[in-house]
């Protein structure tokens, strides 16, 4: 009885750090495609372009990772790597979404979601970002 809840306890654990792990990836990646720090634009110069990015890049990549579990193998090593698998794809189709919609529209996507006047581009790329999450959360189930 006992080793079961410890068995669930120590794949909650690292779960969630693998989970943790890819959104940290997923927070790189806003970083690599926006120009500057993010940590500076977001928690220095309060762009709120940037933070609704970061949002739903981090709101896109738990639900991969929520999905990838709970449609989860039996296997614990088998969930594991897919759950691994699916979040890294889902964060290499945010990127291209982003580069997409930066190739599709007028300007630098990257130089407006950095800007701290509000654009509704950012709510657009926001879109773009969790509507990929959720492309992979339906394959995934």
């Amino acid at each position: 009885m006992y080793a079961d809840l410890l068995t669930g306890a120590w794949q909650s654990l690292v779960y969630g750090a693998v989970g943790i792990g890819l959104m940290a990836v997923g927070f790189l990646l806003v970083d690599l495609l926006t120009p500057g720090r993010l940590r500076d634009l977001i928690w220095v110069r309060r762009s709120g372009n940037a933070a609704l990015l970061l949002a739903a890049n981090q709101l896109g990549i738990a639900g991969i990772v929520f999905t990838a579990i709970l449609t989860s193998y039996d296997s614990f090593t088998k969930g594991l790597v897919s759950t691994l698998l699916f979040g890294a794809i889902g964060i290499v189709i945010m990127a291209l979404g982003f580069f997409v919609l930066d190739w599709l529209t007028p300007g630098k996507l990257g130089e407006i979601i950095a800007a701290t006047e509000p654009h509704p581009a950012a709510r657009v790329s926001a879109a773009s970002h969790f509507g990929a999450a959720l492309i992979v959360c339906a394959c995934i189930a």
